[in-house]
């Protein structure tokens, strides 16, 4: 279908391009589960429910230098293929599956030595090691005065090893040609053009919108635009709370910690992928805006967020229900202000006296009266007017 192509990915902040080789189309031929370990009879289960599925096969060149390049490499070419919606990439599910070849060099030399191909990879993180130890196993031989044999190994995940499977000496061994009863399938501008033209914005793209139009860091904008789902969220989110106005840098930040921290923290927890998240996007929006609005205080917002994490409520029903709107008559803080500063008589005179620390712990001690409902700016600001001192703390 294609030839010649590249993708772009970043390692270690910096930009690389991996050659494509070609993407051709195949039918599966079923699966085969092997045995690998210390069995005393070695075995392999056929699967043959996929047999005549098709399949796409993205051939790379040899340009990945490391397992980490590996891994971001699959990693970009997962999120460029869930985004134009060609596959939902889950590899517990076969949607997408890696085949390794690797190959080590002496320093300085052009020529790459003898490759084996690793399979029974399961998971990203499963290539990265069987690279890893891949690598090292065939340094280890080479120094040692043996030679590579072209082979195709299989990854034993317990054992974190590579074993024999069999051996492939030459090319054709791979069985590679082409199918005699199939004519050329060629594809013109006129078919291609309207597709590009229909193509979603891609990952690349939207990462690089994320830090233009929101402010995000780079850093930021790569977390969350790494899922299509997750960057459709986002946007979701803001749109709950922007309402339709101009979004500051602060508010898209602001919903962005509680997206990339507090509720992917819990998801994963959970096992469960932001699909599946029971806190709606729309919640996210409206418990940021609570927030701004000053309706409740930012120790509230989290506990807000754990009811609605846990029972799917929105938000501001969770407020109204629980009574846990933030307060901020200055009557009623002043009140707990004195009732704290009584009980709190010695780390009122220490702050009198110079220590800034004593400040923090005796609007911890207020916070804690009001279970969490006072606003915090206000305690601050009559707390050090109560106390006659202006200077503000960290």
């Amino acid at each position: 279908l294609a030839e010649h192509g590249w993708l772009e990915m970043t390692v270690d902040s910096q930009k690389r391009r991996i050659a494509i080789h070609r993407i051709h189309l195949e039918e599966d031929a079923g699966k085969l589960l092997h045995a690998v370990g210390s069995q005393a009879l070695p075995y392999s289960l056929v699967d043959l429910n996929r047999c005549g599925v098709p399949l796409i096969e993205i051939v790379s060149e040899p340009d990945l230098r490391s397992p980490e390049e590996a891994f971001a490499y699959l990693t970009a070419l997962k999120t460029l293929l869930q985004y134009v919606e060609v596959s939902d990439c889950d590899m517990e599910k076969g949607s997408l599956r890696c085949d390794a070849n690797v190959s080590v060099r002496p320093v300085a030399e052009a020529t790459l030595g003898t490759r084996s191909e690793v399979k029974n990879l399961n998971s990203f993180r499963a290539v990265r090691d069987a690279l890893t130890h891949e690598i090292k196993r065939q340094t280890q031989l080479l120094q040692s005065g043996g030679r590579v044999v072209q082979e195709t190994r299989l990854w034993d995940a317990k054992r974190q090893v590579t074993e024999s499977l069999r051996s492939k000496e030459e090319a054709h061994d791979y069985r590679y040609f082409p199918e005699p009863d199939l004519v050329p399938l060629r594809l013109s501008p006129d078919v291609i053009d309207p597709i590009r033209q229909a193509l979603p914005e891609l990952p690349t793209a939207r990462r690089a919108r994320f830090v233009n139009q929101y402010g995000l860091s780079n850093y930021d904008a790569s977390v969350l635009t790494a899922d299509k789902a997750l960057a459709d969220y986002y946007e979701a989110a803001l749109r709950a709370v922007s309402s339709g106005k101009e979004l500051s840098a602060d508010t898209a930040k602001t919903v962005t910690n509680w997206v990339t921290t507090e509720l992917l923290g819990r998801l994963n927890v959970a096992g469960k992928p932001i699909t599946e998240s029971p806190v709606s996007p729309q919640h996210i929006g409206a418990l940021v805006g609570l927030l701004q609005q000053g309706t409740i205080s930012g120790k509230i917002a989290k506990e807000v967020f754990t009811e609605c994490f846990t029972t799917g409520a929105a938000p501001e029903q969770i407020v109204k229900t629980r009574g846990l709107v933030q307060v901020s008559d200055p009557q009623v803080v002043s009140r707990w202000i004195e009732e704290v500063i009584q009980e709190q008589s010695k780390m009122a005179e220490e702050y009198r006296g110079g220590k800034e620390q004593a400040l923090g712990a005796l609007v911890g001690a207020i916070m804690k009266k009001s279970q969490g409902k006072a606003n915090p700016q206000l305690v601050n600001r009559l707390l050090k007017e109560r106390l006659g001192r202006g200077q503000a703390i960290s």
